[in-house]
């Protein structure tokens, strides 16, 4: 609680969670309680040894955050409720947020979106109960924003099975998921195409990349195909080009939009607990002047980008799906974290690049957000795009 203020400073002043029902927030209430609990006391020595700590999962999965108990399967699986979810992870630590992301948003857009009604009926429920746990494989050595025409992983059919050759880097959680959904360039259309390829196949090598400085838990893989089988069964059948990962693409960087504000306002917690503990000249710094105005820059940021993501998400479970709405706001929100990182680690001095007072983390892990699911210029582009008429891409 602030002294004359509200106990939640980002979510309480404007309401924004009357956008769920009292079930969900109930179902998000405990799963922040559990988290705080059990995840946030490890992850500062889980981000200095970068490793992810059994914690995670342990905590996050029995909770069923996919299909919790009391809410309806619409509000479930809505733009909203997952957006929350997002937001509340990624407050505590961004790497928790992005590992849970990868199997609840981004492996399972790609079962529920990307693949056929009836590969989405039997795949869905085995993802939602982790069952069956994947990861979403795009990004490549060589091509990140110039993906869309460059993607060089190429998939040939034989008979019933499909030969898979090529690179994916930056891959998350790789190393333990059952299945990477890897996305290659079919040689004989030349169209992109989905394949659920088992994480143990032959010819199917996986390095985790080392010396990260960003989001150190969250384990990231180079992923090298040689000759990989994978039956026609196990291609989704609903990405058949570019335009059907492009809507994939525009769920996913609303997702990450709701964690860069997660991030912006976990950053503003982190600087709240500190100021307020922190004495010099024989006063808390958090009654300075100059510290205030840095904590006020802060709020706004944070409430300015969950105001943009619950607008988003409201549009979005409406129908109405918008590149350029999902471009602008992952943009925002991610730059809007990179300023409240700072800041945090700003009004604490020295002692901010110290993992026991929790801005570092937020620092060093907005880079990260800032940089993935569209960079700042790709998404300024898109958005220019429908500003103008005009496209500036290549």
């Amino acid at each position: 609680m602030i002294a004359g203020g509200d106990p939640d400073p980002v979510l309480g002043r404007y309401g924004f969670e009357r956008h769920l029902s009292e079930q969900a927030r109930a179902v998000l209430a405990d799963m922040v309680a559990q988290a705080r609990a059990h995840i946030a006391p490890v992850m500062n020595d889980a981000w200095e040894r970068a490793v992810m700590p059994e914690e995670v999962w342990g905590t996050l999965v029995p909770l069923n955050l996919m299909e919790p108990a009391g809410v309806s399967a619409e509000e479930a699986d809505s733009s909203m409720f997952a957006g929350f979810r997002s937001f509340h992870l990624a407050r505590i630590d961004a790497s928790v947020a992005t590992m849970y992301n990868a199997q609840a948003g981004l492996f399972r857009a790609v079962v529920r979106h990307g693949s056929s009604p009836a590969q989405a009926a039997e795949w869905d429920p085995k993802v939602r109960r982790f069952e069956m746990t994947g990861v979403f494989a795009l990004t490549e050595p060589e091509h990140g924003s110039d993906i869309a025409g460059g993607l060089a992983t190429r998939a040939r059919r034989e008979g019933d099975e499909w030969v898979i050759d090529g690179a994916k880097r930056w891959i998350g959680g790789a190393d333990a998921a059952d299945v990477i959904a890897v996305f290659a360039r079919d040689e004989a259309d030349g169209q992109v195409k989905c394949f659920l390829v088992d994480r143990r196949a032959d010819g199917v090598d996986i390095e985790i990349i080392r010396g990260k400085v960003s989001l150190r838990p969250m384990q990231n893989a180079h992923i090298t195909l040689t000759g990989v089988r994978v039956p026609d069964a196990m291609r989704a059948h609903g990405v058949n080009s570019w335009r059907d990962v492009a809507a994939l693409l525009r769920r996913m960087r609303s997702d990450v939009a709701w964690m860069a504000a997660g991030v912006a306002a976990g950053a503003l917690d982190a600087a709240l607990r500190y100021t307020r503990a922190r004495a010099q000249f024989g006063r808390p710094i958090g009654s300075f002047q100059l510290v205030q105005e840095k904590l006020a820059r802060m709020l706004g940021n944070a409430i300015a980008s969950v105001s943009l993501t619950v607008a988003l998400s409201a549009a979005q479970d409406a129908g109405v799906w918008s590149d350029e709405n999902s471009a602008l706001a992952k943009m925002v929100t991610a730059e809007r974290a990179r300023e409240n990182a700072a800041l945090a680690r700003e009004v604490m001095g020295g002692n901010g690049i110290l993992l026991e007072n929790d801005a570092a983390r937020f620092f060093a892990d907005a880079e990260a957000v800032y940089s993935y699911e569209g960079t700042h210029e790709i998404n300024a582009l898109i958005v220019g795009r429908s500003l103008t008429g005009a496209s500036a891409f290549v």
